[in-house]
C-alpha cells in the first residue's frame, strides 16, 4: 500500500506530469507536440517521460511516445480519484443536508452536480434555478413536504397552455398550506382542471423535496431547522432511475387529490 500511496503522491505533486500521462493514455505523441499540449519546458517534460518510462507507463517508438496497458490504466484511474475528490470539494459544504433516510445511489453520481446555494445579493438563487428548470421541462415529476408560490404559479402556467404534463405527490400539510390561501387555492384549482396535470396527497411524511424535470433531478436541501440551504440538480442516467423509482413508491402511496376536496 506504501508504494502505491507513494506512486499517486509522485503523480499529484506534478500537474505537468498528470497532463502529460492523460494526453499520452488519449494518442501517441511526439516529444514537441508534448510541450506544446502541456506548456512544460523540454528539460522537464525530458525527466517526465524519463520517469514513466521506468515505470513502463509510456513506450517510445522512434519519435513518438504513447501509453502501455498499465500506462492507461493509472490515467483512468487518477483521473477517477481526482473526480471523486472534486465531488467532494463540492458536495463538503451541503452534503449533510442531502436526505440520507432516502438516498441510496453512489454519490460518485453527483460528479456533475450542479450546486446553487443562497447568497447576500442573490438569497433566493436555490428557488430560481428550480424555477428555470420547471419553466422549460415538458414533463415534471415533483415529490415534496412543500409546494411554494412560484412553483405553483410555473406548473399552472406550463400545463394550461398544453406545454407541460405535470404528477406531483404532496403533503397533506404542503396543500392545506396553499388552500388556506383564496388566491393560491384558486390558481391550484386550475392546476387539477388542467388536462396534463395529477397530484395526489399523502399523511405519510415526505422527507425529500424532489423534482424530475425531464431528465434532471433537482433537490432543496434545508437543514434540521428547515431553513434552505442550497439546491441541487443533475442529469444522471442512475440519479434519474433512483429519482422515478421513489416517485412511484410515493405516487402509490397517495390518494388523488381533487377541487371538491380543497
Amino acid at each position: 500500500m506504501e508504494s502505491a500511496l507513494e506512486e499517486i503522491e509522485f503523480l499529484a505533486l506534478s500537474p505537468n506530469r498528470v497532463a502529460t500521462l492523460r494526453h499520452l493514455a488519449a494518442e501517441p505523441h511526439t516529444r514537441r507536440e508534448l510541450v506544446e499540449l502541456t506548456g512544460a519546458s523540454q528539460p522537464t517534460l525530458g525527466r517526465i517521460l524519463h520517469d514513466f518510462e521506468e515505470r513502463a507507463w509510456i513506450e517510445r517508438d522512434g519519435s513518438t511516445y504513447r501509453a502501455t496497458v498499465t500506462g492507461r490504466l493509472v490515467s483512468r484511474g487518477f483521473g477517477d480519484l481526482v473526480d471523486i475528490l472534486e465531488t467532494d470539494v463540492e458536495l463538503r459544504p451541503v452534503v449533510r443536508w442531502l436526505p440520507a433516510e432516502v438516498i441510496d445511489f453512489d454519490l460518485e453520481h453527483l460528479t456533475t452536480a450542479t450546486v446553487t446555494t443562497p447568497s447576500r445579493v442573490r438569497p433566493n438563487a436555490p428557488v430560481k434555478r428550480a424555477l428555470a428548470l420547471l419553466d422549460g421541462a415538458e414533463t415534471v415529476q415533483i415529490a415534496s413536504y412543500a409546494f411554494n408560490e412560484q412553483s405553483l404559479e410555473v406548473i399552472a402556467e406550463r400545463t394550461g397552455e398544453g406545454g407541460q404534463r405535470f404528477e406531483g405527490v404532496f403533503s397533506a400539510s404542503a396543500i392545506d398550506a396553499l388552500a388556506d390561501d383564496s388566491q393560491l387555492r384558486a390558481r391550484l384549482d386550475e392546476l387539477l382542471t388542467a388536462e396534463g396535470a395529477r397530484i395526489r396527497i399523502t399523511d405519510d411524511p415526505i422527507p425529500v423535496a424532489m423534482t424530475v424535470a425531464d431528465s434532471v433531478v433537482h433537490l432543496f436541501l434545508r437543514d434540521d431547522s428547515g431553513i434552505l440551504r442550497a439546491s441541487l440538480d443533475v442529469d444522471e442516467p442512475e440519479v434519474h432511475a433512483w429519482a422515478t423509482e421513489l416517485f412511484a413508491r410515493y405516487w402509490e402511496a397517495a390518494e388523488p387529490l381533487t377541487v371538491g376536496q380543497l
